[in-house]
């Protein structure tokens, strides 16, 4: 996880989803002049690749832990221990996005047989952004606390990355 490289499967694919996202964004703007009108999908697709960018997008900022956080009190209670507070902040949003995850998963199932109104997927595709996301976060968050629990140099969140965790 950590110090494996600067791309990962997550950042990739909201990268790509946001340059599919410009290319309907502006076949919808073109399609506004007369000689090139815009299918009617186009909406609706920018709105789904929009989502997905997004979740997944998350998952990059997970892999970075580029997440806001106010590090003044942590750092200045516990100096150089202050990784332990934001182990157990890590532990306790682990076990948020198992819960979510379990909702996202529900509304996935429940969502199947949902027709999209102008595109050929079921709803599920588009509720499905936030479990599959989910996953990544999770994997991230696993891989963090245990190289924070385990690891004879803890990650320091205002510093990115720690190097040489071998996950």
């Amino acid at each position: 996880m950590f110090g494996k490289g600067k791309y990962s499967l997550e950042g990739i694919a909201a990268s790509l989803l946001f340059l599919a996202l410009i290319t309907i964004v502006l076949l919808q703007v073109f399609g506004r002049v007369a000689p090139f009108p815009a299918p009617v999908w186009t909406e609706e697709l920018a709105r789904w690749i929009w989502v997905w960018m997004v979740f997944l997008g998350i998952g990059e900022a997970e892999r970075q832990n580029a997440q806001l956080r106010m590090g003044l009190f942590a750092e200045w209670i516990l100096g150089r221990h202050h990784y332990l507070l934001y182990t157990a902040a890590d532990m306790i949003f682990l076990g948020v996005m198992f819960h979510l995850t379990w909702i996202g998963y529900k509304t996935v199932l429940r969502t199947w047989n949902n027709e999209s109104v102008t595109l050929y997927f079921t709803d599920a595709a588009l509720y499905a952004a936030f479990p599959v996301a989910a996953i990544f976060i999770i994997h991230r968050l696993i891989a963090r606390i245990r190289h924070n629990l385990f690891s004879p140099q803890p990650a320091d969140p205002s510093q990115g990355e720690p190097k040489g965790d071998p996950s």
